[in-house]
Order: C-alpha cells, then structure tokens, then sequence
C-alpha cells in the first residue's frame, strides 16, 4: 500500500506543481492587461467582490484548468500495459 500512495503522491505532484507556476505565470499575464474591478459577470452585472478576491479566484480556476490538461497529458502518457496492469489490479 505504501508503494501504491508514493506513486500516487508522484503523480499528484507531477500534474499539480506544473500546473501551479504556469498559473502563476498566467495570473500575470492576464491581470497585466485586465483591470480586476473592471471584471463583471456573464450577465453584465459587476461582480461585487475585492481585487484581491479576484486576482485569487482567476488564479485558482487557471490553476484548475492547467492541472486538467496535465493530468490528460498524464494519461496519455501511459501505455497499454500500465492501463491493463491497473485494470487488472482494480478488479
């Protein structure tokens, strides 16, 4: 079992850390353009909420977007027979 939480622990952390300095550096990027309090919603309507709150929901959603598409790159990575031993392991 421990063998099977540091592998899980790896990867974890092979999605999450990338994940996180490219939201960094996205955060930057978009909010060295973008105004927080000019940001409203779909609707029209200003959001309502601090700069500050802004600048850490776009960082955690940019965040959730990246990890995303690490972790599909993730497992695209993996070949037929690691995706076989899992299944076989899992039933």
């Amino acid at each position: 079992m421990a063998e099977v939480m540091s592998r899980f622990a790896r990867r974890l952390a092979i999605v999450l850390w990338p994940a996180f300095l490219v939201a960094g550096v996205l955060e930057i990027a978009v909010f060295a353009f973008v105004d927080p309090s000019a940001v409203h919603a779909p609707d029209g309507r200003p959001l309502g909420l601090s700069d500050l709150a802004i600048y850490s929901l776009a960082f955690f959603v940019f965040w959730a977007a990246v990890s995303a598409g690490c972790l599909l790159a993730l497992r695209l990575a993996c070949s037929a027979e690691e995706i076989n031993a899992k299944a076989t392991v899992d039933a």
